[in-house]
């Protein structure tokens, strides 16, 4: 598959809830790191693909769980994404020595991120 899902990201009023919860239904390991918004949780599910949890930056936001693509450029994925109806609701963001990633709605109204590994 060319561009196959990559992350799972969970946003959350309570990320120890939250952490308890996942540990104790599928024994998920979670390790804590900090980031420019706060804690940003790894999630680490063993086989397979993993993700994270972090408290929501939008406290009106709902809970929810955000599925990421990987992408080869951000920028080129959304200004196609553009071009096919979808709303960028995250442009571009940039995380050091790791990658980019943006938020889009596509034109149903269903929200995707993608991730764009950065080359080393």
């Amino acid at each position: 598959m060319a561009n196959p899902f990559c992350h799972v990201e969970l946003a959350t009023d309570n990320p120890g809830a939250s952490k308890e919860f996942y540990a104790s239904l599928f024994d998920w390991k979670f390790e804590d790191s900090p980031s420019p918004v706060g804690v940003y949780t790894h999630i680490k599910v063993g086989e397979g693909t993993g993700g994270g949890l972090m408290k929501k930056l939008m406290p009106e936001a709902p809970n929810a769980w955000l599925a990421y693509v990987l992408v080869n450029s951000v920028d080129k994925t959304l200004a196609k994404a553009r071009d096919l109806g979808a709303r960028v609701i995250l442009d571009k963001v940039v995380v050091p020595d790791m990658g980019a990633f943006a938020v889009l709605t596509d034109p149903s109204g269903a929200a995707l991120g993608v991730w764009e590994v950065t080359s080393k």
